[in-house]
């Protein structure tokens, strides 16, 4: 997975979608949220279980554990194969557990004829409805942001006519996978099956190639996820 989402319904959207019968206790936008363009390091809405109910807090794309911290760039993914049982996310899991609440994602694939030319494609929801990438976060409820905050979205391989675009996907949620994935009485072993199987088939997608301005991160809009014809598609890879 490339590193660019689109979140742009209001949160009561994504909220509604997962049917949840629980009081959401902190204050959250009711606007739609219109990022278009969501990229690394920038704070975007994530959906946590606590104790009382839920938590729509924005967190920053990236995270690291403290002793990682400033070693590399704050990974914004962690691999389904290895997110149980390796050492870097030892401290999100499996409490960290979260919901990145999305429209769709973007990526991009290489032109066979110059692979330094990139045509970006926008995958989304074949049924329209929103998608629900499992995520693993670490936030503290404070008024200022704590450095130590951050997600990461989890990524599965890729299967059938996706691995055409990329060979890894975000781990997509049914809603009712979502609200098992968030409740805390889920063991780490269902949340274990549920990042080893739990992941949207490629048949519940579609994906159609976009403009390159979502290349650019200063660039948002509703352009940005509509399809380009066959003559656009030359222009921008010629760009």
């Amino acid at each position: 997975m490339c590193g660019r989402y689109s979140i742009y319904e209001s949160m009561d959207h994504y909220l509604r979608q997962l049917s949840l019968d629980l009081v959401v206790i902190n204050g959250y936008d009711h606007e739609p949220i219109s990022r278009y363009n969501v990229a690394p390091s920038t704070r975007v809405e994530v959906i946590r279980q606590v104790d009382r109910g839920l938590c729509v807090d924005r967190v920053k794309w990236g995270w690291s554990p403290f002793w990682a911290k400033g070693k590399r760039p704050d990974p914004i993914n962690a691999r389904a194969e290895t997110v149980v049982t390796g050492k870097f996310f030892k401290g999100l899991w499996p409490n960290g557990r979260a919901l990145a609440p999305a429209n769709g994602w973007f990526e991009w694939l290489p032109d066979l004829a110059d692979p330094k030319r990139k045509q970006p494609y926008y995958i989304t929801g074949a049924d329209g409805a929103p998608l629900y990438f499992a995520a693993l976060a670490e936030v503290h409820q404070s008024l200022e942001p704590d450095e130590h905050d951050g997600f990461v979205i989890i990524t599965a391989a890729a299967d059938q006519g996706l691995v055409d675009i990329h060979d890894r996907k975000p781990l997509v949620l049914t809603p009712e996978v979502a609200k098992e994935w968030l409740d805390p009485a889920t063991t780490p072993e269902r949340a274990t099956e549920i990042v080893e199987a739990g992941c949207r088939p490629a048949q519940d997608f579609r994906w159609f190639p976009v403009g390159k301005a979502v290349g650019n991160v200063r660039n948002q809009g509703p352009e940005l996820i509509e399809p380009v014809s066959e003559e656009s598609r030359q222009g921008n890879l010629e760009l």
